[in-house]
């Protein structure tokens, strides 16, 4: 948790600096302290003294009980201040967050090392999830058989929600290492006052770095963010978790100890492939990212052999290699041509790892000699542990060597696996022009179920073949993206790029069309005695209607005897993904949630119906509006048909770097879903979902969702409310990522509901306080329920159905984090004030409902310690809103022709975005 810190730069934080840092509020106040210094010598005491009253103004807004009427007295003081002070106010709380966002993040890591001194078995581990089945009886071979299926399978994604500039997360990494050093009880106090002098530094550093970029990133922008991301602190979370793993078992079942278990994660990546409303995105970028993703972790792999040889400095003379060892020794060295090094004479391993640096080196340059593939890479290490395992080395064999090979099983030489993703639309559009060529024509305006008859008669004939030339320049880059995919796959095996996901899925013809679309490139064959495919189609089902419909999608796809062939081709394994962003947004929160269990239902009953292995694919995000809360909860409250030991889910935005940059964090972040994997499948088996527990969530469902459309969709102005009374319209100018925040826009610039893209849309609703996408429509329906069925039933469903429980706590993050006094503010920018009046009523109608079902007295009060960050928070973030609101009034009124002004207003109001995602700890 958070704690109140001291002025910036006080007399308690300078005492500080002679006394040793114990835990997160002496480092709090020490780094206010240090940013007070900096404050004072960038912007003189002026600015200090303006961030110091906007501090003390806002807190005691808070602590008084008058939040509204002291927040007006400060928006009008912050009207007569220069736009260069309000831009120095948004720094200066920006900057604030971010050192106690590091400051929180370390403490965390302090924390889990403490209980792990003090727990038997750390709560949510690995460990934790073992030693519980262990002493409920399970034997070992049922335990076995749900370890060999076990499997994480993080997907990484660049959607923009993550507005920090990579050098910025530089320049807070940088700080990061800086303020883990500060818990060091062997420093003197000259290295202690070296140290606050280097956070200085950093401090002025970040604060002298803009924060926004210029320029918008590229695909391959992105590409090498996510690559800095893979080979840094998820390479090194791997062999955390296969000693984690191997520990647990140790402790609970040591019979299965000497198992070769293979690390229970699979990664993959949409950066470079996502091209779904992403013109950028071409099959050469998508070729240009398969090659850096290799190059990039074969160096990584190159300098870890080089620590490797460095290390295994045993000698002959001491303890022989094994003479299989021995002779690949000669054959590889003959075999590149190479001289014998005098210098390892007598250490065989050294030799040996100095032959395969240099055939990594080749692999990396393309050169004869390197390894085709990561198997003969592994086949090296692995002669490698044998050898040291017969001559008593055992525990060098399972150290580093280990460790390596765990690394080179999840990441290969790609990396992560490369998916693409495409618009059910544009590959609908390519079949429309090659079937017109071909003489059949209207292939758009025709039903689902002919356009699923054109496609499997096509598909039992021979291919189009038609010449690129002929076809338009939209459906040459749909099919060079197959082609691309072969390249691939040819370059860097199968494994690199396989996942073609056809997102707004919504019909058999999308799926279908997609492999008929495949097979131009080769990816898909008919001709042989069994239809195969060296791609998986995965179907994405994102709004309400194809969500509801997605079972019967998919039972009607497997029910095709070509397409049973097809998925028998890919080892009877299906997948298909459900999408939480666009669902919500379509239909609200309620809606969305409900309508993806009972997706999950549907899919999982059908795939059983035809003996396939099911993996559903979760969309999620990181706000509550998009999928977004407590992993371990959400992974226990799938239905139980669903149920399986296998997560594969989306990693966006800021999300990644928060359970990412420190390894620790990312280990704890696997383990906890690993344990909720671990629960949900061998845990105590519930009892049926009573029917009426059923038909109750149906009912909700279908009212909030009719209360949600009546808003979003009902309203003629809502949209125009919406990108006034919060900052969306500067956010969509705020260089976050190479995607745009809508699909298109009119001649005039005006966006249409149907055409906002999820994120942004979540984000600025974010930004003004309002949450509205996590809550919205819930209210109106509790009540109505409890108005026919009672309370009671609602209870009871809250205190016993994982799912339901889920629902509400989920909302309460977002009511509890929301701020009407602040959105209100931010409504006054717009017209249409009985807009904000109904926002504000289904809130107060919401909070009533769910305390009212939960039996709390007020919201989050089962989460004490996230009521006390936003709690403490608030007047902080309170400041930054203030000054956001003041400057989007002043750009939105400046005259065109204002350039530079506006230029500087627009900077000025892009910070501040990133300032308030800093104090709020999310985006969208």
């Amino acid at each position: 948790m958070t704690v109140q810190p001291q002025p910036l730069g006080s007399e308690a934080g300078q005492a500080l600096r002679a006394e040793p840092i114990e835990g997160l509020r002496h480092e709090v106040n020490l780094l206010g302290s240090l940013l007070g210094d900096v404050l004072r010598e960038q912007g003189g005491e002026a600015l200090y003294d303006l961030v110091e009253r906007a501090r003390r103004a806002t807190i005691a807004a808070r602590t008084t009980g008058r939040v509204a009427e002291r927040l007006r007295e400060l928006q009008e003081r912050f009207s007569r201040l220069s736009d260069e002070d309000l831009f120095g106010i948004v720094r200066a709380f920006g900057i604030f967050f971010h050192l106690i966002n590091l400051a929180e993040q370390h403490h965390r890591v302090r924390t889990l090392r403490q209980r792990e001194r003090m727990e038997p078995a750390l709560h949510e581990s690995i460990e934790a999830a073992l030693v519980a089945l262990r002493d409920r009886g399970l034997p070992p071979d049922t335990v076995a058989k749900v370890l060999g299926e076990l499997l994480v399978f993080p997907v990484f994604t660049a959607h923009p929600s993550e507005p920090r500039r990579r050098t910025v997360l530089q320049r807070l990494a940088a700080l990061a290492r800086s303020i883990q050093q500060l818990d060091d009880p062997r420093l003197s106090p000259r290295e202690r006052d070296w140290l606050l002098e280097r956070l200085r530094e950093e401090i002025t550093l970040l604060w002298q770095t803009a924060e926004t970029r210029v320029a918008r990133p590229t695909p391959l922008d992105e590409v090498r963010s996510n690559i800095a991301i893979l080979v840094g602190p998820v390479y090194d979370v791997v062999p955390l978790l296969r000693r984690a793993l191997e520990r647990a078992l140790q402790r609970s079942y040591p019979e299965l100890v000497g198992r070769e278990w293979p690390v229970p994660v699979r990664l993959a990546t949409w950066v470079g492939g996502d091209r779904d409303g992403n013109p950028s995105v071409t099959a050469a970028v998508t070729e240009a990212t398969a090659r850096l993703l290799r190059e990039a972790i074969v160096r990584r792999y190159r300098d870890e052999v080089v620590e490797l040889r460095r290390a295994l400095s045993v000698s002959a003379r001491v303890r022989p290699a094994s003479e299989t060892l021995l002779d690949r020794i000669d054959r590889e060295r003959e075999r590149l041509n190479l001289a014998p090094v005098r210098a390892w004479a007598d250490e065989p391993y050294r030799r040996f790892l100095g032959l395969i640096e240099e055939r990594l080196r080749r692999t990396e340059a393309g050169e004869f000699g390197g390894y085709f593939t990561p198997e003969e890479f592994l086949d090296d290490l692995r002669l490698i542990a044998d050898s040291l395992e017969s001559g008593k080395g055992l525990r060098i064999a399972r150290g580093r060597v280990a460790d390596l090979i765990a690394r080179v099983r999840v990441f290969g030489f790609h990396l992560a696996e490369l998916e693409i993703r495409q618009d059910a639309a544009r590959h609908r559009e390519a079949l429309a022009e090659l079937f017109a060529l071909d003489g059949v024509s209207n292939y758009l305006e025709r039903t689902s179920d002919d356009r699923e008859a054109l496609v499997l008669q096509r598909l039992a004939g021979k291919p189009f073949g038609f010449p690129r030339g002929a076809l338009s320049p939209e459906t040459r880059e749909v099919l060079e993206t197959f082609e691309a995919i072969v390249r691939i796959q040819r370059f860097n095996g199968e494994r690199a790029c396989h996942t073609v996901i056809v997102s707004m899925t919504s019909e058999t013809a999308d799926v279908l069309g997609t492999l008929l679309l495949a097979r131009e490139a080769g990816l898909v064959d008919c001709y042989t005695n069994k239809a195969w495919s060296r791609i998986d189609v995965v179907p994405l089902f994102e709004q309400i209607a194809e969500l509801d419909n997605c079972g019967a999608i998919v039972e009607r796809l497997l029910s095709l005897p070509f397409y049973r062939e097809i998925v028998a081709s890919r080892g009877d394994h299906l997948e298909v993904m459900v999408g939480y962003s666009d669902s919500n947004k379509d239909g609200g929160y309620v809606s969305s949630n409900w309508r993806i269990y009972r997706a999950q239902e549907q899919l999982a009953r059908a795939a059983s119906r035809y003996g396939v292995t099911l993996r559903i694919f979760h969309g999620r995000g990181g706000a509550i509006g998009r999928g977004g809360g407590p992993m371990g909860r959400a992974i226990r409250s799938r239905p139980m048909a669903a149920r399986t030991p296998v997560l594969k889910v989306t990693e966006q935005g800021e999300v990644i770097f928060t359970r990412y940059s420190e390894p620790a964090i990312g280990l704890r972040h696997w383990e906890q879903m690993i344990h909720a994997l671990v629960q949900s499948v061998l845990g105590e088996p519930e009892p049926p979902v009573p029917t009426e527990w059923l038909s109750t969530m149906e009912r909700l469902a279908s009212l909030s969702q009719a209360a949600y459309e009546e808003l979003v969709k009902g309203h003629p102005e809502f949209v125009a409310y919406f990108t006034t009374a919060t900052p969306f319209p500067e956010l969509a100018t705020l260089n976050l990522a190479s995607r745009p925040v809508a699909r298109r826009a009119g001649s005039d610039g005006t966006v249409r509901f149907a055409d906002l893209r999820a994120i942004p849309w979540v984000f600025s609703w974010t930004q003004s306080r309002v949450n509205l996408p996590g809550w919205y429509g819930l209210g109106t329906a509790l009540e109505r329920v409890v108005e026919e069925r009672g309370a009671e039933i609602l209870r009871s469903m809250y205190r016993n159905w994982p799912f339901f429980e889920t629902l509400i706590d989920n909302a309460q993050i977002s009511l509890g984090t929301a701020e009407l006094t602040v959105a209100s503010l931010y409504a006054q920018l717009a017209e249409y004030p009985e807009l904000f009046e109904r926002i504000a009523a289904e809130y107060e109608r919401t909070v009533r409902l769910v305390l009212t079902i939960t039996g709390q007295v007020e919201l989050l009060e089962r989460s004490p310690v996230l009521s006390r960050l936003v709690k403490l928070r608030n007047p902080y973030v309170d400041v930054l809103h203030l000054a956001q609101i003041e400057l989007l009034r002043r750009y939105r009124q400046l005259a065109a022709d204002s350039e530079g002004r506006r230029a500087r207003l627009l900077d000025a109001i892009h910070h501040s975005i990133n300032a308030i995602a800093a104090g709020l700890q999310t985006t969208g």
